[in-house]
């Protein structure tokens, strides 16, 4: 059955819709050979549809990952720069997966993976506000640290909503804080501890919505269970 192009990529968990259709007007995409436009259809069952040269495939089967990501690796499937990437710590799972948002390289923790790209858009959509807590450990200034950072309600001249922040452990040059953010900026709680006078010093995502990192050992993944999924449903 055919489906509009930006629909197909969206569903192979390459990115959203709108990002596909973006991709079709700069002419990363192919179908039987020749450069889509906006608003073509395909079927994946007859046709050959090609993103950045490489073919889409059906997947018959959906599948949803929790990986507690190491540090010193990066959310890409490659990177130009030949650093490790997400993609080394899944490739047992016997699927092309796709990261659900970002953790950069000296962050670690709850990294979610699909091939559902559905599924992704809705969890990565601003509207439905899907928080994420994280432990960060920061050196510096931190007598009153989490009544400064709940306080901030711009980074460098963007605007942000308050976020959560409460104290773990605290001594007298290093404390570890919780962080509960929805919006998910550009290296949001290191900028935001910077503007405070924090250095971070280790930043672990722990939840995200009412899905919980656990016991889960630092480089390995596993299925998300029926229960966990209705979570975002």
């Amino acid at each position: 059955m055919a489906d509009r192009l930006q629909k197909i990529i969206a569903a192979a968990g390459l990115c959203s819709r709108r990002r596909a259709e973006e991709w079709i007007t700069q002419g990363r995409v192919r179908v039987n050979g020749k450069t889509a436009r906006l608003g073509d259809s395909a079927d994946l069952d007859s046709d050959t549809v090609l993103v950045d040269d490489v073919p889409l495939v059906r997947e018959s089967k959906k599948r949803y990952l929790m990986l507690n990501k190491p540090r010193g690796y990066v959310c890409t499937l490659s990177d130009e720069k030949g650093r490790p990437t997400i993609a080394e710590l899944v490739k047992d799972c016997d699927v092309r997966v796709f990261p659900v948002g970002r953790l950069d390289l000296d962050s670690e923790g709850l990294l979610l993976l699909t091939n559902d790209g559905e599924w992704m858009q809705k969890i990565l959509h601003p509207k439905y506000e899907v928080n994420k807590t994280y432990h960060v450990t920061v050196a510096g200034e931190v007598r009153d640290a989490a009544q400064r950072l709940s306080r901030l309600t711009q980074i460098d001249g963007e605007a942000i909503c308050p976020a959560q922040v409460e104290v773990l452990h605290q001594g007298r040059e290093t404390a570890e804080l919780s962080f509960t953010i929805h919006e998910g900026k550009n290296r949001q709680i290191r900028r935001m501890c910077a503007a405070v006078g924090l250095y971070v010093k280790k930043l672990q995502r722990v939840a995200e919505h009412d899905l919980f990192l656990g016991d889960l050992p630092p480089g390995t993944w596993r299925e998300l269970t029926e229960q966990e999924l209705s979570l975002f449903r």
